[in-house]
């Protein structure tokens, strides 16, 4: 895939992210992208994929930390996370594993 195919969306805040998250999950696919972190040119880069035929797009933050835990836990009715550690018994949260990249092809702006 080329670099013109892909979009990048930079956001404030992990809320603004899973938002994204959130609107996926209650589309008829119900798809729910899954959570990357990479360290890139000394930044934590937080970051989803989302996309279809013809392009990509790619919705991501600057943290200040990498993730101290390995999972979100998002709450489908009010939006609400926090870091777990692992998959919990709510079944109105969405478990989000944070994958650690080590390496991608992605240029971040």
């Amino acid at each position: 895939m080329s670099e013109n195919e892909i979009t990048y969306l930079k956001y404030k805040e992990y809320g603004d992210l899973l938002k994204v998250i959130l609107y996926s999950s209650q589309s008829v696919l119900g798809a729910v992208p899954l959570i990357y972190h990479q360290n890139y040119n000394g930044q934590n880069i937080i970051f989803i994929q989302t996309g279809t035929v013809g392009g990509n797009v790619i919705h991501y933050f600057i943290s200040n930390s990498a993730p101290a835990k390995k999972f979100i836990e998002l709450k489908r009715l009010t939006g609400d996370y926090s870091f777990v550690e692992k998959i919990g018994t709510d079944g109105m949260s969405l478990y989000i594993p944070i994958l650690e990249l080590e390496k991608s092809t992605l240029k971040f702006p």
